[in-house]
């Protein structure tokens, strides 16, 4: 519900801003790929050197990419299953970006190795839940189900990193990357388990 209702202010918000790249001739795989060199940038220059509320707020600025470029597909009726294939992939490197570079600060960090390894499951985990939904998918089955989506994990993941970044303390950050891990555990398995009762596993 938050993400449908959100998605609906930010796509009122960019329109004027996907329309006017389109006049420039500017692609939306373009902005794809701009958005995921942006993200990964912060994710692995900022987050290794501790700097979590900048390297937040730096995301955060090309995070808005993945919803400007469908904007834009959607305006100038470019949209393609090379840009959906692009653009997914796209989401995976970002993903990865920033858990590897917080894992990199927690871990060198030494005094919170915990929340490194937090990061760690999270990226790993992470992958694993649009990695079961596809390969269901070219098998002609549908697993699309479980708890943690890309976009909520996203979100609270930025804004509790940012807030840590200010004063929050380490353990709060922490603890929601746990429960991210988790979560996206539990979906992995819930997706496992949709894919083996529709083949009918004994």
């Amino acid at each position: 519900m938050l993400n449908r209702y959100a998605r609906g202010f930010f796509s009122a918000l960019f329109t004027p801003l996907a329309r006017a790249l389109l006049r420039l001739g500017i692609t939306p795989n373009m902005v794809t790929v701009a958005g995921t060199l942006g993200v990964s940038l912060g994710a692995l220059v900022f987050y290794p050197l501790g700097e979590l509320f900048w390297g937040t707020v730096w995301i955060t600025l090309f995070v808005f990419s993945d919803l400007i470029d469908g904007l834009m597909a959607r305006l100038g009726e470019a949209g393609s299953r090379w840009g959906g294939f692009l653009d997914s992939t796209m989401d995976r490197i970002q993903d990865g970006a920033v858990f590897l570079g917080l894992t990199v600060w927690f871990l060198v960090d030494g005094d919170h190795l915990w929340v490194g390894v937090g990061a760690g499951l999270c990226m790993l985990w992470g992958a694993l839940v649009p990695y079961v939904r596809a390969k269901a998918e070219s098998l002609g089955l549908d697993a699309d189900v479980g708890v943690a989506e890309r976009p909520e994990r996203m979100v609270l993941t930025l804004v509790f990193t940012g807030f840590t970044g200010l004063g929050l303390p380490v353990v709060v950050l922490g603890g929601v990357l746990w429960l991210l891990a988790g979560a996206s555990l539990v979906t992995v398995v819930q997706r496992i388990m949709t894919v083996r009762r529709q083949l009918h596993v004994g």
